[in-house]
């Protein structure tokens, strides 16, 4: 059997007159078309919800927190004498601090205490909870929103977190659809990151010179008693640093501010962009009928 065939990408302007001879025809189909798609996304534009993007942007604070020249070589003498004083002397690292700072300004721990204190999850799961009378519409166990959920919608819709590699720096981003509740978040999170991690070097610190003026009643050795003493003052330095800094994890350098337009595309741009889709998307199913399906 004789079989003619013929290539789509040959005789270009006979496939381009036919592409134009078939748009002619379903000129009326596809201006139909592009007016509905146009007038679904208007209608979207209007009844949907605007989102507003607020932004903080932050620097870890990892200056080391210590007497650095003072303690070098104390770990070494005071491993024979305990493995808890060794462990006092030596420092962390810079990397190590930003690396926890930035840890648990996204862990759960922190994400689902904020929630939990202001009381989110009805502003979160706002669909399904019955303002009227102040319950959840669904009482199923297995629907109702949790802190794992919460934690888990903060995580994936409202909260994005950005390390620049070069400069260390870090933008937080909180979109939502009230500004000032998100710029609000924004400042919390960072503040709340803050307030945890000072009151946890705090409490590390006190336990560190308690223990260390117990080693230090211990020992008569006076070259001990020395060691000690700098690991002590290191632990007060620390102590003090805290106490001092509200910024103790984070400096910020650019609070979030409630901004006053929208991040979501005006309506007039999403009306515009689903006109020339919609027209785009019929000249793409016309071309593809002359050159494969008309062949």
């Amino acid at each position: 059997m004789d079989q003619t065939y013929q290539n789509p990408t040959e005789q270009p302007e006979l496939r381009l007159a036919e592409l134009i001879n078939v748009l002619r025809r379903r000129k009326w189909l596809i201006t139909w078309f592009a007016v509905a798609v146009t007038i679904l996304a208007g209608v979207a534009g209007v009844l949907l919800p605007k989102q507003y993007k607020a932004v903080i942007v932050i620097s870890p604070v990892t200056q080391t927190q210590g007497s650095g020249g003072a303690l070098s070589g104390v770990g070494s003498m005071l491993s024979s004498f305990g493995g808890g004083l060794a462990s006092l002397a030596g420092l962390a690292g810079n990397d190590t601090k930003r690396a926890e700072s930035l840890a648990v300004l996204q862990s759960e721990a922190l994400t689902e205490k904020y929630i939990q204190q202001n009381n989110l999850l009805p502003i979160l799961f706002k669909k399904s909870w019955d303002a009227q009378n102040k319950r959840w519409r669904d009482t199923d166990p297995d629907h109702l929103p949790t802190l794992w959920k919460g934690n888990e919608f903060f995580k994936k819709k409202v909260r994005v977190i950005l390390t620049d590699t070069k400069t260390g720096l870090v933008t937080m981003t909180i979109g939502w659809t009230d500004a000032h509740v998100a710029a609000k978040w924004a400042n919390d999170l960072v503040a709340l990151t803050n307030d945890y991690l000072r009151k946890k070097a705090i409490d590390e610190s006190e336990r560190n010179i308690g223990f260390l003026n117990e080693q230090a009643a211990k020992t008569d050795v006076v070259t001990v008693k020395t060691a000690i003493y700098a690991i002590l003052q290191s632990e007060i330095n620390k102590e003090m640093l805290a106490r001092g800094n509200d910024e103790y994890a984070f400096k910020i350098l650019d609070p979030a501010v409630a901004p006053e337009r929208p991040s979501t595309p005006p309506t007039p741009v999403l009306m515009v962009a689903a006109l020339l889709g919609s027209l785009g998307l019929s000249v793409m199913i016309g071309f593809v009928y002359v050159c494969w399906i008309k062949v």
